[in-house]
C-alpha cells in the first residue's frame, strides 16, 4: 500500500524549515493533494502543536497516505479524506488555518489550481492563514533552468493540460480571491515555495 517518492526525501527538510516561517503555532493545516503521504508524517512530526489533514483525489494515494499514517506514533495526523480541488463540492473542510500544496500545480489541470485558490478563499477566510505552494514555476524576468524546460516538455507529452505555471498566473487568480502574494523562497532543485495570504 505505500508508496515512496524519492524526491520527498531530498526537499522534506527545505519545505519544513520555510514551514517554520509561515504556519500558525496552533491550529489545521490541510494538505491538497499530498500523494504519497511521506511528507504528511515528516511534517506532522515536525510540527506537533499542529493537526495535519492530508487529502487527495486518488484513491491509490489515500491508500498510501493511510499506510504512512499507520506507522506514525503522533496523534496529530488526521486520517486522509478524498479532495479533488478542481470540483467545488468535494471540500471536506470548512476551516482551516493554513493550507499546504506541493508538486500539484503543474501534474494537474489548471481548473485544479483555479479550485485551490477559490477553495483556499473560503476555508482560510476566517483565519487569514496562508496558502503555502511548493513547486516549478516560471517566472518574468527569471530564466528558466534547461532542466524545468525540459520537465514542462515531458508533462506536456504525458498530458497537454499538465505543465509549469507562470507565478504571475498565480498573482492574478490570487487577486481575483482577494488574496495576494507574501513571500517567496527560492528552494533547491529550481523549485520555489510561494505564499498567499488574504490580502
Amino acid at each position: 500500500m505505500k508508496q515512496h517518492a524519492p524526491a520527498t526525501l531530498r526537499n522534506r527538510e527545505p519545505i519544513a524549515e520555510v514551514l517554520a516561517r509561515e504556519l500558525p503555532a496552533s491550529g489545521t493545516v490541510l494538505e491538497v493533494a499530498a500523494g504519497t503521504g511521506e511528507h504528511a508524517v515528516f511534517f506532522a512530526e515536525q510540527f506537533p502543536a499542529l493537526h495535519w489533514q492530508p487529502t487527495d483525489p486518488s484513491p491509490e494515494a489515500l491508500a498510501s497516505i493511510a499506510a504512512w499514517r499507520a506507522d506514525y506514533a503522533g496523534d496529530n495526523l488526521a486520517a486522509p479524506l478524498l479532495l479533488d480541488a478542481a470540483q467545488p463540492g468535494s471540500w471536506p473542510l470548512a476551516a482551516a488555518d493554513a493550507m499546504v500544496c506541493i508538486n500539484m500545480v503543474h501534474i494537474s489541470p489548471w481548473e485544479a489550481t483555479l479550485g485551490l485558490f477559490a477553495g483556499a478563499a473560503r476555508v482560510l477566510a476566517e483565519s487569514n492563514g496562508p496558502l503555502v505552494l511548493y513547486g516549478p514555476y516560471i517566472e518574468a524576468g527569471v530564466e528558466t533552468a534547461p532542466s524545468n524546460l525540459d520537465f514542462d516538455a515531458s508533462l506536456k507529452a504525458r498530458n497537454p493540460l499538465w505543465g509549469l505555471r507562470e507565478a504571475e498566473a498565480l498573482d492574478a487568480l490570487a487577486s481575483q480571491h482577494g488574496m495576494a502574494r507574501t513571500a517567496r523562497y527560492a528552494m533547491p532543485a529550481n523549485n520555489i515555495m510561494l505564499v498567499y495570504r488574504g490580502a
